[in-house]
């Protein structure tokens, strides 16, 4: 995590190279929720020069809510909030991200949270990255993600 952080404060430096370093924020990491992990993989992507983004494949509420008075002058909300479903392919990755010119799947199985097993659609989404030639991975701990970078940025391709 230190290595995450002092890449965040240099970054700080030189995009606000007038404010003292005392007065800058500490970025706040951490690995023990699958939000934070996520967060932590795409801030060390994206501060390395690589590219890495969150995918959102949750969908959107739709609300058909509508505040009506009544006979007797009570205001009354009638409707309800539906879930639409998502347009992204089911089981897709938590991180897209485009690492040496590949492309790298990440799946955020957060060891901290308890969340451990992929989906039927999240292994057949693996299945369908890999024979496609894409690099796909299951982040657990940052260490264990940084173990697998360091791998995979310091091989020959």
């Amino acid at each position: 995590m230190s290595k995450l952080i002092g890449l965040s404060m240099e970054l700080q430096r030189k995009q606000y190279p007038t404010i003292p370093e005392h007065a800058r924020p500490k970025p706040k990491y951490t690995d023990k929720t699958s939000n934070g992990l996520t967060k932590c993989i795409i801030d060390w992507i994206n501060f390395n020069g690589y590219q890495a983004e969150r995918i959102n494949s949750m969908g959107r509420p739709l609300d058909t809510r509508k505040s009506v008075k009544d006979v007797l002058g009570r205001t009354r909300t009638v409707g309800s909030i539906k879930w639409v479903k998502g347009q992204s392919q089911n089981g897709t990755a938590d991180i897209s991200a485009t690492i040496k010119g590949r492309s790298v799947k990440i799946e955020v199985k957060c060891q901290g949270s308890g969340d451990r097993y992929q989906s039927q659609a999240q292994k057949e989404y693996q299945k369908s990255i890999e024979k496609a030639g894409g690099v796909y991975i299951i982040a657990r701990t940052f260490q264990g993600f940084m173990n697998w970078y360091d791998r995979f940025v310091n091989a020959r391709i």
